[in-house]
């Protein structure tokens, strides 16, 4: 069913989790649409006090164990982000306005180093979605934040990303042409992860004079819209990554969440350098379990010494990443690529240290060390840039004693 209500009613919409608003270009009214209207589970959602320590114990019980099912399985990966999901862990920067929990930086920090130490594939699906809500909470639309954002705790209401391809030099694959009412979409969009888990995608694709278009599709095949089969991938293929073809699919005005400047993702990823190290770490830490239980199980100097090094070596540079992230003024974009191509190593390093104490087991597939090490594998080029390319390689062959 729906309802026309008048402009002014628009700040009450986002304190109803199933209400969608739609502007109308002709008489200038908010038609609201309710769908699985849970009210009273919405302000639960609210009023829930979710911490740090109840996600630790959520991926201790539930993830922890079925991490390699996770990895390997489709359905397996759904089931353990619906316990996100009921954990209200999955819109946590939401601004309270739209029911919160608006997680501060630190602690989102935080989780993504949790997250992505227990797995991966969990990880890197969940932070689609994350950044898809923090996107459309900066946008400048009330529409289409009182139209997302308060189901953005729910399954109904989960979004996946597409717009990597902007960091690509050269013509642009996915392309935006103003329409009236709003923009025509056609190309290819390389790389969408998420395909039957997530109803919608938030897309960027290029203006002719280079500004970008986001706004929400839905994630599945239409007219206009086609996607093909998940890929096949080295890690986290459980995660289900898609590409899209779009054929003259028309994106509304009432769609789009933003229009941004040209080269607007390069200095994005600039402010970002640091922040995604966090889930570098997360995977040191992974592959530093696997040592400590190798250790627990047979006692050695070798690797306790091992483990104690690179455990000291983790800490410092999540020391170094939260001081540059906290703003000190002394510390330069050069530090903070210098800082994230250190995580990147030490992500590395510590799955094969997991490799290394775990012998010819860890050949197997479904050993937990070559999990981790595959993992490093997408931790490594998660949101590269060309700076952290570089970054990169110049700590891999910087002499040792330079280290």
């Amino acid at each position: 069913m729906s309802r026309t209500f008048d402009l002014a009613l628009l700040g009450f919409l986002p304190y109803f989790a199933g209400f969608c608003a739609q502007l109308n270009s002709n008489t200038r009214e908010i038609v609201v649409s309710t769908h699985n209207f849970d009210f009273f589970g919405h302000i639960e959602s609210r009023m829930s006090l979710l911490t740090l320590d109840s996600v630790r114990n959520f991926l201790e019980q539930q993830v922890r164990p079925a991490a390699q099912a996770i990895d390997g399985s489709a359905d397996a990966l759904r089931q353990a982000l619906h316990g996100l999901i009921d954990l209200g862990a999955m819109s946590l920067r939401r601004p309270m306005d739209f029911g919160g929990p608006a997680w501060p930086e630190a602690d989102f920090r935080s989780f993504q180093e949790l997250i992505s130490r227990y797995s991966g594939a969990l990880a890197f699906l969940q932070t689609q979605h994350q950044s898809a809500v923090s996107l459309i909470s900066k946008s400048k639309s009330e529409t289409i934040k009182a139209c997302y954002l308060p189901n953005a705790h729910r399954k109904d209401g989960l979004i996946g990303i597409g717009f990597s391809q902007l960091r690509r030099p050269g013509p642009p694959s996915l392309r935006a042409t103003e329409a009236q009412g709003g923009y025509q979409i056609d190309g290819h969009l390389p790389w969408a992860t998420g395909w039957t888990m997530f109803p919608h995608l938030l897309i960027g694709a290029e203006l002719p004079d280079r500004r970008a278009v986001f706004g929400v599709v839905p994630f599945e095949n239409r007219t206009g819209i086609q996607f093909s089969e998940p890929m096949r991938l080295a890690a986290m293929e459980a995660a289900q990554t898609v590409e899209g073809e779009f054929d003259g699919w028309f994106l509304s005005k009432d769609d789009v969440v933003d229009i941004k400047p040209a080269e607007w993702i390069h200095r994005n990823d600039m402010i970002n350098i640091a922040l995604q190290g966090f889930f570098a770490l997360g995977c040191a830490r992974a592959g530093l379990d696997i040592v400590k239980e190798r250790l627990l199980r047979k006692p050695s100097d070798a690797i306790s010494h091992a483990y104690d090094m690179l455990l000291e070596e983790v800490s410092a540079c999540r020391a170094q990443m939260t001081s540059q992230l906290d703003g000190q003024p002394e510390e330069t974009t050069t530090a903070k690529l210098r800082t994230r191509a250190w995580a990147i190593d030490l992500a590395v390093r510590c799955a094969h240290a997991a490799v290394t104490v775990s012998a010819g087991a860890a050949n197997s597939v479904n050993h937990p060390a070559q999990r981790v090490l595959r993992e490093a594998i997408v931790f490594t080029v998660s949101a590269q840039t060309q700076p952290i390319m570089e970054a990169t390689l110049d700590r891999l062959t910087r002499p040792a004693s330079q280290f």
